[in-house]
């Protein structure tokens, strides 16, 4: 049995990708560290493939002496680390947790491994990997004109998240280059799909529209993003920690580029069909356009040609599939919804960031 270790694991893309790993992965064991701050939750645990091989431990990325602990008591030849702040508006309101988490939590990590493996030496070089889930957003902003991020694009993050995930991956690349510590990383496109927090786009759009409440979009709607079903994105992760090659970057995405309006409208289009005697259709008169946040990035694009061509991954949902998956498992599971709204101060952030944005008319 392998014993991987799965940072951020309780958190929205973490859980789906210990479900992924379970599913598809019978002589895998899986040690899952999580704080369980506002985004992480036991709830999203719930009903794991043979649970058996699922050991969750609760702690800091940042506590070194946790860390190699759990690397020597389990055996930890892989690392899957995506424990991270994801949130940009929140990173405008308050980047000290991105800092601490996204770039010292990552450096421990590293220092704990570089340890470890390469001067203890438990495993053969080929058995050892510490993958690092980005994003992006470390690339800035592009043009209209403009052609896709490729792993060759110059950093120019414009956000405290965006910067601080950027300082993470350059650690990465140098522990790689200065140790020859065995690194993969994924620059990722946005994540959706089910138990994502509702603080994000399209979970919280799905939800106010269900219910009626205002669905708010920042300034004009035209903001650009590539969208990437979960799913696909554990896919492509564990294909590169098997296959990737070492010291290697790869851009993953959903192939898709619709702007944020579009997809707002998309998903009311969807619950229109799905609840025909809603008193909210159709739920796109719901729309309210909000004031900007401030360093919004325009437009976002990947070019995924590098891990297709190497590894022979793409994606496998559309954005309209993948969308009606979503807003089903929504629907589907309101006890879920219920159990996130009561935890972490989710009402107090929705009040902080949405309430007092002015209308854009």
């Amino acid at each position: 049995m392998e014993n991987i270790l799965v940072t951020g694991g309780a958190g929205f893309i973490g859980s789906n990708f210990i479900r992924y790993l379970l599913a598809t992965e019978p002589d895998v064991h899986i040690v899952n560290l999580d704080l369980l701050t506002y985004a992480g939750s036991l709830d999203n645990l719930a009903g794991l493939p043979d649970p058996k091989r699922h050991t969750f431990i609760k702690g800091d990325i940042s506590d070194q002496e946790l860390v190699n602990e759990l690397l020597h008591k389990y055996h930890i030849s892989k690392v899957i680390h995506l424990a991270a702040e994801s949130h940009v508006d929140r990173s405008v309101h308050g980047p000290a947790a991105f800092i601490q988490t996204n770039i010292v939590g990552t450096f421990t990590l590293l220092e704990a491994v570089k340890e470890y493996w390469l001067k203890e030496k438990p495993f053969s070089e080929s058995a050892i990997r510490f993958h690092h889930v980005s994003t992006d957003e470390v690339y800035g902003t592009l043009a209209p004109e403009d052609p896709p991020f490729t792993e060759t694009t110059p950093y120019a993050p414009n956000s405290p998240y965006s910067a601080s995930k950027a300082a993470s991956d350059h650690l990465v690349r140098a522990y790689h280059a200065t140790y020859g510590l065995p690194i993969s990383i994924t620059n990722c496109s946005n994540n959706y799909g089910p138990y994502q927090f509702p603080e994000k786009l399209i979970p919280l759009m799905i939800l106010n529209a269900n219910n009626g409440r205002e669905l708010p979009i920042y300034g004009d709607g035209n903001q650009i993003r590539d969208w990437l079903y979960v799913e696909d994105h554990c896919e492509a992760i564990w294909h590169i920690v098997k296959n990737g090659e070492s010291g290697e970057t790869y851009n993953v995405g959903g192939n898709n580029q619709p702007t944020n309006l579009t997809v707002v409208k998309t998903i009311c289009e969807i619950l229109d069909e799905c609840n025909p005697v809603s008193p909210y259709i159709p739920h796109e008169n719901l729309i309210r356009h909000v004031t900007d946040r401030p360093g919004h990035d325009r437009r976002y694009d990947v070019d995924i040609s590098k891990i297709k061509k190497a590894l022979g991954w793409q994606p496998k949902e559309s954005l309209t599939t993948g969308l009606l998956r979503t807003v089903e498992w929504y629907i589907s599971n309101p006890d879920w919804i219920q159990a996130i709204h009561k935890q972490g101060g989710y009402q107090e952030w929705m009040q902080q960031n949405y309430t007092n944005r002015g209308t854009v008319e």
